[in-house]
């Protein structure tokens, strides 16, 4: 036994089936970078013989991997890696932040930067009063050149008076935010799915009505001050939250 085959362990008494083992075994393989994107995967036949296991095992276990979007089947290249989706804990922390803990490169493009008095929605949403100018903000945000979310945000211009379209093209909203002094402690967070608009389905690559991920938020200072109201939609295939639960 060589190559992928030789990375994976099969427990012939254990209750897990079998192809559940093979596809959460290869998953590990391609989080952890040991089958980086663009990876080859031997041929369903090749690692059922090295496995000792049915093909119509191998193949529902690297079905499970193309639903997941880990791999993709190529006429004439075969099952090859594509990179791994972005696994977000529901924890106060950035888009960037996420990404470059997943080892993925992040990069924006700023799509719409501009200052104005905030409209109802928002000002309910940051608990401003009339009249109050907020930043305007359209991102859409990538992992290693491949786009993953669009994100709109919105921040009292008293918050950050200084920042800039510039510093956002560069750097995380929450990294800006700090180093503008303000320190995030506790959000209010909603999240949900839909089907993407056309709109949306253009600058993120997808097709028209394809599933995203969608996530409301509304931040606070450690003084109590709403600080950000953001509205952002992911790619489905490409990003999850992860929440730990505790019995009670």
């Amino acid at each position: 036994m060589d190559g992928i085959a030789s990375l994976i362990t099969i427990d012939r008494f254990s209750p897990v089936p079998l192809y559940f083992q093979v596809a959460t075994t290869l998953e590990d393989l391609i989080e952890s970078g040991q089958l980086p994107a663009g990876s080859r995967l031997d041929t369903e036949v090749t690692l059922a013989d090295r496995l000792g296991l049915s093909r119509p095992t191998m193949r529902q276990a690297i079905q499970t991997l193309v639903d997941k979007g880990l791999v993709v089947r190529k006429r004439g290249v075969g099952t090859q890696v594509v990179h791994s989706a972005v696994r977000r804990k529901v924890e106060l922390t950035s888009l960037d932040d996420d990404l470059r803990r997943a080892n993925r490169e992040p990069r924006t493009q700023v799509l719409a930067f501009s200052v104005a008095p905030a409209p109802e929605p928002i000002r309910a949403a940051l608990h401003l009063e009339p009249g109050t100018e907020v930043f305007t903000i359209e991102r859409l945000r990538f992992a290693d050149d491949e786009p993953l979310a669009l994100m709109h945000n919105h921040l009292p211009r008293a918050v950050a008076p200084g920042l800039t379209a510039a510093q956002l093209g560069e750097r995380g909203l929450y990294q800006v935010l700090r180093e503008h002094g303000v320190q995030l402690r506790i959000a209010d967070q909603t999240i949900g799915a839909r089907r993407a608009t056309t709109a949306e389905a253009r600058l993120l690559g997808e097709g028209r009505g394809a599933p995203l991920l969608t996530m409301q938020r509304t931040a606070y200072d450690h003084a109590g001050r709403a600080v950000e109201f953001g509205s952002h939609v992911y790619r489905a295939d490409r990003y999850s939250f992860e929440v730990s639960l505790v019995a009670r």
